[in-house]
């Protein structure tokens, strides 16, 4: 196996627009943004890199879920044990943020989860640059990379950018449910909470029945087929 991602040329990793290299730049603003909240006291500036962080950190996820390890999974050898270990970390991320969400600035609980959610986010850095990552780069040829780059940064632009419950970890539900919460996001996201809520309602109660319906009826013709397969 290949060298940890982080220790690579941009060549080596097949050009700029290759979704090894666009994982790891995201990593690295992952990391300065951790570093540079750390560093901040409590206050508006730090809320807003917080908030930063976040936005970054579940988009970047999402791509990962919804175009990332599938790839893995297809192309590398325990490829499903290797997504599902980022995948039950990606579940304790989500897990932490949505409490952290639910508290307000400066409690000693809220700080402590912070510390914690951060460790995670590296962790799971590490485990995708160090171990999940080589591995793909050792099946996959360059083209192929460049052009998994390409629909990974499409998902990534229109992600859920907090954590949602309701959304799975894999295909086809993650996709489906994914449209009208990076919707809801963003609204959010650009407005503020209080301004958001009445325009996304209205978004999400016109599309999450729809699409959750959509993903069920996918996910049963998935099982159909692979239960038509093994005969």
């Amino acid at each position: 196996m290949r060298p940890s991602i982080e220790e690579q040329t941009v060549d080596r990793l097949g050009g700029p627009g290759s979704v090894l290299a666009r994982q790891r730049r995201d990593h690295a603003e992952m990391d300065r943004l951790m570093d540079r909240c750390q560093a901040l006291a409590d206050g508006e500036d730090r809320e807003r890199v917080l908030k930063e962080t976040v936005q970054l950190v579940f988009s970047h996820a999402f791509a990962e879920e919804t175009v990332l390890w599938p790839a893995v999974r297809r192309s590398v050898e325990g490829g499903h044990e290797l997504t599902s270990r980022v995948e039950e970390e990606h579940q304790q991320i989500n897990d932490l943020v949505a409490e952290i969400e639910r508290m307000g600035p400066g409690s000693p609980v809220r700080e402590e989860k912070v510390r914690r959610v951060f460790a995670l986010i590296r962790q799971d850095i590490r485990d995708e640059e160090d171990l999940v990552l080589p591995r793909l780069q050792d099946s996959l040829p360059a083209a192929q990379l460049r052009r998994l780059g390409a629909a990974w940064d499409t998902v990534r632009r229109s992600a859920p950018t907090h954590p949602h419950p309701v959304i799975p970890r894999r295909p086809p539900g993650n996709a489906v449910l994914g449209v009208p919460l990076g919707l809801y996001d963003r609204i959010r996201d650009a407005f503020g909470p209080s301004t958001s809520k009445a325009a996304a309602r209205k978004v999400l109660t016109g599309l999450t029945g729809i699409l959750t319906l959509v993903a069920a009826v996918a996910m049963r013709r998935k099982r159909r087929r692979t239960r038509r397969g093994r005969r």
